[in-house]
C-alpha cells in the first residue's frame, strides 16, 4: 500500500469515527427530547415574563430562585450577581437559628422548648433582675414573646456597641409577662445562639456546619460574633441563593433530605405554626423564627431579612421562592421590599397557582 493509499484509508476511517460519534450524540439528544416530551409536568409551561420584566427595573434585587416539587423552574441574577455569590441574609438568619435549636433538641443537647433559660444563664449577674425573668423559656425566645424590652430598632445600636450582648439583652426590663405579647427583638435569637453554645459545647458555627450545612451539602460561611465570641444569633449570616433554597426545601420536605431526617417533622410543623400575633401588621403571625401570612390566597411561611432577603414557602403548592437583595441601608429599601413582595405574590405565586389549575 502506497503512502497516498494509507492517507486515504486513514481519512475514511476518521470520517467513519466522526460519523459514529455524531450518531451517538444525536441518539442521546433525541432521548433528551423524548424525555422532555414525555414529561407532562405543568412546570414546563410556566412563564415568568411579567416577574422578570418587573425585576429588571429593581436596582436593589440580586437574584431569584423558584422551585416547584423540588425542581428549579426559575433562576436569574441581576446587578452582576451570580449563583455563587454569598449574600448577607440579615434576619432570615433567625429561621436558621430556630432550625439549630430544633436539631439540638432532636439530638438531646437541649431537653425541650419549655426549659427556662435561667438554666443556662443563672450564674450571670443581671441588672434589672425581675422575678418574671425566671419564667422565660426557650419557646418564648423562639416566638419573640420573652417579655424583655427589645434590643432591635431604637435599642439596636446601644446593644451591639455594648461589651456583653448576652448580659445587655437579659438586663432589659420586662415589658410584658413571658409568652403573652410579641415584641420583635434580635436579642432573643442571640440568647438562643448563646444557649446553643453552652448546651452543645460547640460554637454555633461548628454546630451549624456539622448538623445542618454538611447534611445539606454545603459549607456554611463564618459570620460575626459578639465580644465574647458567640456567633451572632439571628443576623448577618451569609448564604448563596442556592443554599437558601436548600434550606427552604428542607422545611417543604418535612425536615428530610435524601432520606436523612435532618430536622424532625414535628419541629417543622411546630416552627411553621402560629404561636404569636404580629403587632406590626394585621394578618401576620410568627412561628418559631418564621413569619406567617396569606399571599395570593395561600398560607405562606417565610424567613425575612432586612432589605429583601426572603425564603418563602407555599406548602400547598410545594413551592419555594428565594430572593436576595442589597442589604445595606438606603432610602429606597422599604419601597423595594413592597414592590418585591408584590411581584412575588402576583407574578410568581399567582402565576404558579394559575398554571396548576
Amino acid at each position: 500500500m502506497t503512502m497516498s493509499q494509507e492517507k486515504s484509508t486513514s481519512l475514511v476511517l476518521n470520517k467513519n469515527i466522526v460519523r459514529g460519534h455524531i450518531l451517538i450524540i444525536c441518539f442521546f439528544c433525541m432521548q433528551l427530547v423524548f424525555a422532555n416530551q414525555d414529561n407532562n409536568s405543568p412546570s414546563n409551561d410556566i412563564q415568568f415574563n411579567s416577574f422578570l420584566k418587573n425585576a429588571s427595573n429593581m436596582p436593589r434585587l440580586y437574584g431569584v430562585l423558584v422551585s416547584l416539587n423540588g425542581e428549579i423552574i426559575l433562576e436569574d441574577y441581576f446587578q452582576g450577581s451570580h449563583r455563587d455569590k454569598l449574600v448577607n441574609i440579615k434576619s432570615a438568619s433567625k429561621s436558621v437559628i430556630s432550625a439549630l435549636i430544633g436539631i439540638a433538641i432532636q439530638h438531646g443537647y437541649i431537653q425541650g422548648v419549655d426549659v427556662p433559660i435561667k438554666d443556662y444563664f443563672g450564674e450571670l449577674a443581671i441588672d434589672n433582675f425581675d422575678e418574671e425573668k425566671n419564667n422565660i423559656t426557650i419557646a418564648d425566645l423562639l416566638t419573640m414573646q420573652s417579655g424583655l424590652r427589645p434590643t432591635s430598632n431604637r435599642n439596636y445600636g446601644a446593644w451591639v456597641l455594648s461589651n456583653d450582648w448576652v448580659n445587655f439583652a437579659l438586663s432589659q426590663p420586662m415589658e410584658a409577662s413571658p409568652g403573652t405579647i410579641m415584641r420583635y427583638s434580635t436579642g432573643n435569637t442571640h440568647l438562643l445562639s448563646a444557649i446553643l453554645t453552652r448546651a452543645t459545647g460547640k460554637s454555633t458555627l461548628e454546630f451549624a456546619r456539622e448538623y445542618l450545612g454538611d447534611s445539606l451539602g454545603f459549607n456554611l460561611a463564618p459570620w460575626p460574633t459578639d465580644p465574647q465570641g458567640i456567633y451572632f444569633g439571628g443576623n448577618d449570616m451569609e448564604m448563596t441563593a442556592r443554599q437558601m433554597l436548600q434550606f427552604g426545601e428542607l422545611y417543604i420536605n418535612g425536615g428530610q433530605r435524601e432520606e436523612e431526617q435532618i430536622l424532625s417533622e414535628d419541629w417543622v410543623t411546630l416552627s411553621l405554626k402560629r404561636h404569636a400575633i404580629s403587632t406590626r401588621e394585621r394578618g401576620r403571625y410568627y412561628g418559631y423564627g418564621w413569619w406567617l401570612k396569606k399571599m395570593a390566597g395561600y398560607d405562606v411561611k417565610y424567613a425575612w431579612g432586612y432589605g429583601g432577603q426572603y425564603i418563602i414557602l407555599v406548602p400547598e403548592l410545594d413551592l419555594v421562592i428565594v430572593t436576595t437583595s442589597i442589604s445595606t441601608p438606603h432610602q429606597d429599601r422599604r419601597s423595594h421590599r413592597r414592590a418585591l413582595t408584590n411581584i412575588i405574590e402576583n407574578d410568581i405565586i399567582q402565576t404558579v397557582s394559575d398554571s396548576l389549575q
